[in-house]
């Protein structure tokens, strides 16, 4: 799995019932020749980031198919999961620095 553009934002909780941020990933993706995800028309994984405090984690995460955006019904596989959440954290201070700017 190459991840070779992304989207993030924050998603506010109207509410103030729950705890920590949370953020919306659209991570596009380049897949192999040989990938059934390919083949499928498959755009990229589209997940819900937590952080809470010290804590964060992966809330929700499907793939999702080019030009609708629609879920696909393919799980992600644990490598991919920890592959995913590692991109996360090392890119929510995007939007964090984007929303101490504004």
């Amino acid at each position: 799995m190459n991840i070779i553009q992304f989207t993030v934002s924050e998603l506010k909780d109207p509410t103030g019932i729950l705890t920590g941020k949370r953020y919306e990933f659209h991570l596009f993706l380049e897949f192999e020749e040989d990938d059934e995800l390919l083949e499928e028309d498959t755009a990229g994984i589209r997940t819900i980031y937590v952080v809470d405090g010290e804590d964060d984690k992966i809330m929700a995460s499907y793939f999702f198919k080019k030009g609708t955006e629609q879920a696909m019904d393919f799980e992600l596989e644990q490598e991919e999961l920890e592959e995913v959440l590692a991109f996360c954290r090392n890119n929510v201070e995007k939007v964090e620095e984007t929303s101490k700017n504004n």
